[in-house]
């Protein structure tokens, strides 16, 4: 008689694994929704499949154990029959199993169901986008920026109000990416979106852009999807044109602020020195004296030839 094995889960995860990324992979594991799903993590030993052969069992378990959760093969007992307990009886299965179950053979592992990478989308608050593909992504906008604001300045020589509108639909456009970019950002990180309202926070909010760009993001699958897929060759070559961009714009409003500085420095001492009084007692004291002719007495012969 062929040996038969079940695989009984107790609700543990594995090391490293939160509940919520766990819930999220067994939900795309058995093609179920996230709440019948709560029902495995009560606690008790329940058995998930029944009747496995034991490769089949060791196929079953790995595919719950890349979905985050341990679980265990255990051997059935076997079921003596006699004559009079013949019949047919009822399959049991589990409260949580669906009629097409995704572990029925001869179906490939579940495992291979899942996508290995997400789907990448600009205009979302969906979805997750790496460190590089972030830089690359905002020096597209900021330079595409630039062009609809020269278009913008162009009407608006024109008209005043044709410009004025179309600055303000643009500003929100620009405005609205730009959320959905970051929101995406932080989703990598495994972080709420609703962490970009720091940018609005006095001192936080200028530093807290550099720390979106550095962040690294979680490797596997986390509660807002699957990993974003790998970094194209352009995708490289814009983060790192953009990063020595926002350097040179750094080192430049660095060498301007020290030249203000300089100039303010110079023209506050000069301001200085014209308040200083001047000596003149002690100008007049350092000059020479002058030699004087004496001036001969008048003779008195020549009064009385005068007179």
């Amino acid at each position: 008689m062929a040996e038969h094995f079940k695989i009984v889960f107790e609700g543990q995860l594995r090391t490293g694994v939160d509940l919520e990324t766990a819930r999220l992979n067994l939900a795309q594991l058995f093609k179920s929704d996230v709440s019948g799903i709560d029902r495995l993590f009560t606690g008790k030993p329940m058995t998930v499949k029944r009747g496995l052969t034991r490769d089949d069992a060791q196929r079953y378990l790995k595919a719950l154990n890349d979905a985050g959760v341990e679980a265990s093969i255990e051997p059935e007992q076997p079921v003596a029959w006699t004559l009079e307990e013949v019949e047919e009886p009822a399959p049991a299965r589990p409260a949580f199993e669906q009629a097409a179950s995704p572990y029925a053979p001869p179906r490939a592992s579940v495992a291979n169901d899942w996508p290995a990478e997400g789907e990448l989308k600009v205009f979302t608050l969906q979805g997750r986008i790496g460190r590089l593909r972030y830089l690359a992504w905002t020096m597209v906008l900021s330079f595409v920026g630039m062009l609809l604001a020269a278009l913008c300045f162009g009407v608006l020589s024109m008209s005043l109000i044709a410009g004025g509108l179309l600055g303000t639909v643009l500003l929100v456009a620009f405005i609205v990416v730009s959320i959905q970019m970051g929101a995406q950002r932080l989703h990598d990180a495994g972080w709420s979106a609703w962490l970009l309202l720091l940018n609005l926070v006095p001192v936080v909010g200028g530093f807290f852009p550099l720390l979106m760009m550095v962040v690294p993001g979680n490797a596997g699958p986390n509660r807002y999807g699957a990993p974003p897929p790998k970094n194209t060759r352009s995708v490289k070559i814009l983060a790192a044109l953009w990063v020595v961009f926002l350097a040179l714009i750094f080192v430049g409003a660095l060498m301007g602020g020290l030249q203000k500085v300089k100039e303010e420095v110079q023209a506050t001492t000069g301001d200085y020195e014209q308040t200083l009084p001047y000596d003149d007692d002690s100008g007049d004291a350092a000059q020479p004296a002058v030699p004087v002719d004496p001036v001969d007495p008048p003779d008195a012969g020549d009064n009385d030839e005068d007179q």
